[in-house]
């Protein structure tokens, strides 16, 4: 009989991740992180994004190389389309969390994934934004995210992968619950 070990490999270190919820479980200083994002406007509507410094550890940290990240408008909106929207942005961070946790809990649970796929829409009336309407809100009036999934498991077993990764996501987290955000001119 033939009893090789299941092997599997779906690219998440699962190990020092749970290395890293035990040693800040032990020093919840360490826990605190600060995230930074740098914009500088070019013309019209459209901006930069910078990305490379954060906080976190104690410590000040940084990626091993600057993201930058085009912001603008399309062509229906009088604006040169040189970059997604911000709130594109939101629906492409909605979506790397998600799937990123359902590849770690994969990892953790030793469900060999073959394929993820994800799409997010968001639906928004623009009269909102545009002042026709003061009663329109100007962002999103729901948002909905559609996994396709392929691995090695039940259907009620990657339902339950989606199901802990939303509940872990920090972007589902922030889109779902309100945020204190604090706007200040210096």
């Amino acid at each position: 009989m033939n009893t090789q070990a299941k092997i599997v490999d779906n690219g998440v270190n699962v190990g020092a991740l749970l290395d890293a919820r035990e040693a800040l479980t032990e020093m919840p200083a360490a826990a605190q992180f600060q995230w930074k994002a740098d914009c500088e406007w070019v013309r019209g509507t459209h901006a930069r994004a910078k990305v490379q410094n954060f906080f976190g550890l104690g410590e000040d940290q940084q990626h091993c190389k600057e993201f930058a990240f085009d912001l603008d408008h399309p062509e229906v909106f009088a604006a040169e389309d040189k970059g997604i929207t911000p709130v594109e942005y939101i629906l492409v961070g909605l979506a790397g969390c998600l799937t990123a946790g359902i590849a770690s809990v994969a990892q953790n649970r030793e469900i060999q994934l073959n394929r993820v796929s994800c799409s997010v829409e968001g639906d928004m009336d623009l009269q909102g934004i545009l002042g026709i309407d003061k009663e329109v809100r100007n962002g999103y009036s729901g948002i909905k995210v559609s996994f396709d999934i392929d691995a090695d498991a039940s259907k009620e077993d990657i339902e339950a992968l989606v199901a802990q990764s939303q509940k872990r996501s920090a972007v589902y987290d922030i889109v779902t619950n309100p945020t204190n955000v604090q706007v200040e001119v210096k």
